[in-house]
């Protein structure tokens, strides 16, 4: 069972945490449970309930009405909302139930939904990567099992991985060579799958390394591929070296080509970065960059 501070409720939610304790006074729906050592807590079952009233409350229902509404005309109500209804919100709210409750059927549902009606692309941008933000913060500091981020994490990989294997590269006189990789220790590839993804469909040609790529074996890379362009993402610190020593060392070698970095230790960190290294927060970003 998990156990998530007020704090993580807002997180998953989007409920400010002062409007939670505000419900948490003046309703019945809201009760905190506290540790051995007294500490407050809430349960799975509790943030579910959560994410169910917000989402009633964001589509116009006064919270009051809410309040005096039975398990059983909560859920009806939700469901209302949630039939032939694909905003951004009440698909990620979906996804976090299906997380917490490890439910493959549900999260296929809602991932397919999304992607016929809004396409592969617009659901990435708009819906997952905004699930996985406030996933991977929760998880990182405990909130979220590493089971239930594995859990997720797997049935996304699926989805792009299908999706590129659908893919053909015509390639022309603006396609461009990318290197994507992830250094030692980064097991976190979503972000840069999709990144494959969305270079292949522009007719980029692109030769996607994996996760945690020992340094030394950046060199073989580049003489093996000369690409235009090195990618990598950074979602966890370095061991042996700080964030802003990786770049520079990369950024020295490699002088001549163009080196993109994104992932949250570069907003964390804000690293100073040479001439030749770019930081991107979307893939869109990139695209960008390279027109």
């Amino acid at each position: 069972m998990g156990q998530y501070s007020i704090k993580d409720l807002e997180m998953l939610s989007g409920v400010k945490a002062h409007t939670l304790r505000i419900w948490e006074q003046r309703y019945t729906f809201l009760k905190p449970e506290r540790t051995d050592t007294n500490i407050r807590y809430y349960s799975d079952e509790q943030l579910k309930t959560i994410l169910n009233i917000s989402l009633l409350n964001r589509h116009g229902l006064r919270i009051s009405k809410i309040a005096d509404m039975s398990n059983i005309e909560l859920s009806n109500e939700v469901l209302k909302v949630a039939q032939n209804n694909t905003k951004p919100d009440v698909l990620l709210d979906a996804m976090i139930h299906s997380m917490i409750d490890f439910d493959e059927a549900r999260f296929e549902k809602t991932l397919s939904t999304a992607i016929m009606r809004l396409g592969f692309e617009k659901t990435f941008t708009e819906l997952i990567f905004p699930f996985m933000y406030r996933t991977g913060v929760l998880w990182s500091t405990g909130a979220i099992r590493p089971s239930q981020e594995h859990f997720i994490s797997n049935l996304i990989r699926r989805k792009i991985n299908v999706a590129i294997d659908n893919q053909f590269v015509a390639k022309n006189e603006n396609s461009k060579k990318f290197v994507l990789f992830l250094p030692e220790g980064e097991t976190h590839e979503l972000l840069m799958l999709f990144t494959e993804y969305l270079l292949r469909q522009h007719n980029h040609e692109v030769a996607n390394i994996g996760v945690s790529l020992p340094y030394d074996d950046i060199d073989f890379l580049n003489r093996a591929f000369n690409p235009d362009f090195f990618v990598s993402f950074f979602t966890v610190a370095l061991k042996d070296c700080t964030l802003q020593q990786y770049i520079d060392k990369l950024a020295s070698s490699y002088p001549d080509k163009k080196i993109v970095i994104g992932g949250m230790q570069v907003g964390l960190q804000n690293p100073k970065l040479p001439s030749n290294v770019h930081y991107i927060t979307t893939v869109v970003d990139l695209l960008s960059l390279i027109k």
